[in-house]
């Protein structure tokens, strides 16, 4: 099974994927670690994101899609270009997607020895982390 975790972050949806077969994980690293919206109110752009994704999610196979929540209100909520891009993922047609949360990340790091892979970029830590949750 495939699974890609998802960190969306200011205007970037960064990806990691990781494969488990025989409860053996491993990170796959792909060329394509994030996809930005520069101008969430142009329409091409928008629908430019929305065939990316599809296209990504088919060319590697992916199985489920766990995204990482953000806050809705306050001081640490989510941008509204992050809520469109989650919108614009759920209905990718091809694959579930569910998610999780930082607690939901802090309980699986305590209850397993998670290492990161080398090839694995810093900003794509909470996206791998999210796709571990998601086994």
């Amino acid at each position: 099974m495939k699974i890609c975790g998802i960190e969306l972050k200011g205007n970037d949806t960064i990806l990691a994927v990781i494969e488990v077969e025989f409860n053996i994980i491993n990170y796959i690293s792909l060329k394509l670690k994030k996809i930005s919206i520069q101008n969430d109110e142009d329409k091409s752009e928008i629908e430019s994101f929305h065939e990316t994704i599809k296209t990504f999610l088919r060319d590697n196979n992916i199985d489920k899609i766990i995204i990482k929540k953000r806050a809705k209100r306050g001081k640490f909520a989510g941008g509204a270009d992050t809520f469109k891009m989650e919108g614009i993922i759920q209905l990718n047609g091809q694959c579930d997607v569910n998610f999780t949360s930082s607690q939901a990340i802090a309980v699986y790091k305590k209850s397993n020895a998670v290492v990161i892979p080398r090839d694995l970029l810093k900003y794509q830590e909470e996206a791998y982390l999210s796709a571990l949750t998601g086994i």
